[in-house]
């Protein structure tokens, strides 16, 4: 394999350029759902469909990341990786533009769900090799810090991003936004550096097809948990053979991505070129830094699915207020991502990365003991403090740690392996969030509305039948509508209000009792992650 990596990195304001210019392609993959998070309701009004259609787009375009990660690592060694960086770039641009000008929930589909998909597919493993190639190892983890802080930092600005252009401009202008963040991304993009290899592999369609149906389905099923349960089917929903297809969707998966690995090793053994060599996975480095990435995104993203709702539904903030609440966990993840490998260079990225994962699990122990019925907003700044330090120190060192563990020529591959492995952590942690809250909130609810003398019978078993496959996620001001529609009486209706009031907070400490478990079983993996900063060559690989 050819090589020019680090061709920018001489001439100190290319190197500044080139890490820019991708952090703002980290940055724009992120941002997407976290706006459209918040800008459900107003979209699905605008394009005359339901808030069901609009959580089937984010379904959809989180699929085809799923599917496309792997093999969006392999196009870019078969063209290069700059080349597939633009190429995805444009792809992703067009998908902003087709969405901002969306009539209906087709158009919006094809734009945001599927080419904006796929190009996110090409643009994210790119990145993770092209910082490889532009950046000395010695100055790796400061630049994936800086690079993964930018994702993290959009997704924990995405709430005031949407809130602002939904409450005062239009949903629309932020995809127009990024149109036009897409033109500077390829102007900027000139002094990134490339390697392409003198040959070029074919592309293993046996396993593209394998690997996008295995982690397709796996994460189909993941995100459908809600609606029809982990294992015992919700109420109304579907079974089989007694059991949630949830099960069976995430076996399938698993099973597809068992074979998709067994027919690699096979084309291995063939000489042959495969998709991902899985002796890469053997590699003790390397899986333990994947392994880390996804506890780290899952628990990110169910601290950002709990937050926001703690802010937004039980204490009533607007989208602006709580974006504006988030805002100390992106100082402190920006703080730690960029400040620690530039004044602590030579530090052991094994302390680091417990540092940071105790910091997660501190963050989340310390909210999970503030939050109370009678607790404000202000319980949440030095719980995201800590958060934000966590993923700011992870982002500092796991990029370089995986990319390190192979050699040079497999960054590619790295980065599609390494961003599959985040969006699943993503998915899970959302998903196992939010089916613990509603869980929890449901029992709760229920509990304290038939122990309460003030409900008649017949209330309690109709509120027993009918929220019998999960209470909704309300706020007062929500419930009390509810309560006068459907004329209930006073005493019913404060009986009401104070267990929903009750049952939110035990909804959130479940949710984040289970991040803070993650996050305690994370640390038993840190022992995985190396002692010393990676050198300039990886275990077996020529020197870069």
């Amino acid at each position: 394999m050819a090589s020019r990596a680090g061709t920018a990195t001489g001439n100190p304001s290319k190197a500044r350029l080139v890490l820019t210019t991708l952090a703002a392609g980290q940055f724009l993959m992120a941002l997407d759902s976290s706006v459209m998070n918040v800008s459900i309701a107003t979209v699905a009004g605008d394009l005359g469909t339901t808030v069901t259609g609009i959580q089937g787009a984010i379904t959809a375009y989180t699929l085809v990341m799923a599917m496309l990660m792997i093999p969006g690592g392999k196009v870019g060694v078969l063209i290069g990786r700059k080349r597939a960086f633009l190429i995805g770039c444009v792809i992703y641009g067009c998908g902003s533009l087709v969405t901002s000008i969306a009539p209906n929930l087709t158009v919006l589909l094809l734009g945001w769900s599927f080419l904006e998909g796929v190009g996110a597919a090409l643009i994210l493993p790119a990145i993770v090799a092209l910082v490889a190639g532009n950046f000395p190892a010695e100055r790796r983890p400061a630049a994936y810090g800086l690079v993964a802080a930018a994702g993290a930092i959009a997704i924990a600005l995405g709430p005031l991003i949407g809130g602002i252009a939904t409450t005062y401009f239009s949903w629309r202008w932020v995809f127009a936004g990024e149109v036009l963040m897409v033109a500077g991304i390829l102007v900027l993009a000139r002094p990134i550096a490339d390697a392409v290899g003198e040959e070029r592999p074919r592309i293993d369609l046996t396993g593209v097809a394998l690997s996008a149906l295995g982690l397709g389905t796996f994460v189909y099923g993941v995100l459908r948990s809600d609606e029809w349960g982990w294992f015992r089917p919700k109420e109304g929903g579907p079974a089989w053979f007694g059991v949630s297809p949830t099960v069976w969707l995430m076996l399938l998966g698993l099973f597809l991505v068992w074979l998709f690995l067994r027919w690699e090793g096979r084309l291995v053994a063939r000489r042959q070129e495969p998709l991902v060599d899985p002796a890469m996975l053997q590699n003790k480095q390397l899986s333990g830094g994947l392994t880390m990435f996804f506890f780290q995104y899952l628990v990110m993203m169910g601290v950002f699915f709990v937050v926001p709702l703690y802010l937004s539904v039980a204490l009533g903030l607007s989208a602006l207020a709580t974006g504006a609440r988030l805002l100390p966990l992106s100082i402190t993840l920006l703080a730690a991502a960029t400040l620690i490998p530039r004044f602590l260079p030579d530090v052991s990225p094994r302390r680091v990365v417990r540092l940071g994962t105790f910091a997660l699990l501190a963050g989340a122990v310390v909210l999970l003991g503030a939050l109370d019925v009678d607790a404000g907003a202000e319980v949440v700044a030095v719980p995201l403090l800590l958060i934000g330090f966590g993923m700011g120190a992870l982002a500092s060192q796991l990029g370089a740690v995986t990319v390190s563990a192979v050699p040079q020529a497999q960054s590619a591959e790295v980065g599609g392996v390494q961003n599959a492995v985040t969006n699943l952590g993503s998915s899970i942690g959302t998903a196992l969030a939010g089916s613990i809250m509603i869980a929890t909130l449901t029992s709760s609810f229920l509990t304290s509305v038939t122990e309460n003398p003030a409900v008649p019978s017949s209330v309690k078993s109709q509120a027993t039948v009918q929220l019998a496959s999960g209470a909704p996620f309300l706020s007062d001001a929500q419930l009390q509508t509810a309560l006068d529609e459907a004329g209930v009486s006073p005493e019913v209706a404060d009986a009401a209000l104070a267990a929903n009031e009750e049952a939110r907070v035990d909804g959130l400490r479940a949710a984040l009792s289970v991040l803070a478990f993650a996050a305690l079983i994370a640390l038993f993996f840190t022992q995985r992650i190396p002692k010393v900063q990676p050198s300039g060559t990886a275990p077996g690989a020529p020197p870069a």
